[in-house]
């Protein structure tokens, strides 16, 4: 059975304290919006897949209430920063499935100001990701310094010894998305910087300056995914969007035997769930037009880059700095601005990538439109782990 978006919709994304709101506020703004691009009421849905990370258990229903009191079930979803593409891969299997015609997929997040910490409270011999903080730690050591910074940061060092890739490839990453988000007003980030100053910002942990590292956001998503039949039934198909294909990953033995910071911050996965939604989906990176991925550091959009296929191991520098992946070249990656620049409330990350993407495949991303957008990806990964990649097609 397909399934289909049918509505999406969202909040800016914000720095945190920037308004005076709280996650059900923010909640109801986006999956308000995401109802009313559908054209449907909430007694429409029959489940809700909700995603938080740093919000109480049931925070989802708590959420959720504010836009009705109809009884359906409610899913709190946490996977770290792929917790917006978890929820919606939820919902789309529920749909598939043929156990709902039509399910909410929401994701919010509150955030404390600062860098984000690296789970377990600080204590990183209890945090998920412990084992990945202890490679990291082997080979590069441990410091002050916000510790998913410290393990990017590494993988970018790793990734500029073992191919030659150059500081200012790194910063091209962070001047690109943070060009593109000037044309969006949903982005927290909306100014625009050169190669050099990129480079000339306050250094996160080396080589990464601030300009190359995603935010914490306050903000929500939402998407409305609903069956082939309720698309049919409801005379939305004029407006739907098809998810062609999805898949998950999580960690496998190759993401610790090397040693490498390049795998354990997750490129093995990302890899894999790119081969499988291609190999679901029935065509390949060539026939993608718009993508939206994971650029929670500049070094991991070049290591996305890699792992989707779009180029060679060690070749994806060079892939940004010729102007590839914007506007006038074989793709344009993060048209939103990305975390980088849009910002990066954890649970609403996913969903919000998918929303930029319907906007594209429909033709209404305005000032930021891709021209004759028909085929995205989704790209949306988390420490601990978890990547998902999600094809959709107009």
């Amino acid at each position: 059975m397909k399934s289909y978006v049918v509505g999406v919709g969202m909040t800016r994304f914000e720095k945190p304290g920037a308004r005076e709101w709280q996650y059900w506020d923010m909640a109801k703004e986006a999956g308000t919006k995401a109802l009313g691009d559908a054209g449907l009421a909430y007694d429409a849905i029959g489940q809700a897949c909700v995603g938080h990370c740093f919000q109480p258990s049931t925070a989802a229903q708590r959420a959720v209430y504010e836009l009705g009191l109809t009884g359906i079930p409610v899913y709190n979803v946490n996977n770290n920063c792929a917790t917006g593409s978890t929820a919606l891969m939820m919902a789309r299997q529920f749909v598939e499935g043929g156990l709902e015609d039509c399910v909410l997929a929401l994701g919010f997040e509150k955030m404390a100001r600062g860098p984000l910490g690296g789970g377990g409270e600080g204590d990183f011999k209890t945090s998920p990701v412990a084992r990945h903080y202890g490679i990291m730690a082997a080979r590069h050591g441990f410091d002050p310094t916000p510790p998913t910074a410290q393990i990017f940061g590494a993988a970018a060092r790793e990734h500029m010894e073992r191919y030659g890739t150059t500081e200012a490839q790194l910063a091209a990453v962070g001047a690109k998305n943070h060009r593109h988000s000037a044309n969006n007003p949903y982005a927290q980030f909306q100014d625009v910087y050169s190669v050099d100053e990129v480079l000339a910002a306050k250094t996160v942990h080396r080589p990464l300056t601030r300009l190359q590292c995603s935010p914490t956001s306050d903000g929500a998503a939402a998407a409305v995914v609903a069956s082939e039949r309720f698309v049919e039934r409801r005379g939305l198909a004029e407006r739907a969007v098809e998810i062609t294909a999805q898949a998950m990953t999580t960690d496998t033995a190759e993401s610790f035997a090397s040693g490498s910071c390049v795998d354990v911050v997750g490129q093995p996965m990302s890899r894999e769930a790119a081969r499988r939604a291609h190999e679901r989906g029935g065509f390949g990176i060539e026939d993608v037009d718009v993508v939206e991925l994971h650029d929670c550091f500049s070094v991991n959009e070049l290591l996305t880059y890699e792992a989707l296929g779009m180029c060679a191991p060690g070749e994806s520098g060079e892939l940004v700095e010729s102007g590839a992946t914007t506007y006038g070249g074989r793709w344009v990656v993060n048209p939103s601005g990305g975390l980088i620049s849009k910002g990066h409330p954890l649970g609403a990350t996913g969903i919000a990538q998918i929303a930029e993407l319907t906007w594209q495949l429909r033709g209404e991303a305005g000032a930021r439109q891709v021209t004759g957008a028909r085929v995205g990806l989704a790209h949306n990964i988390g420490l601990g782990g978890a990547a998902v990649v999600t094809l959709l097609r107009r």
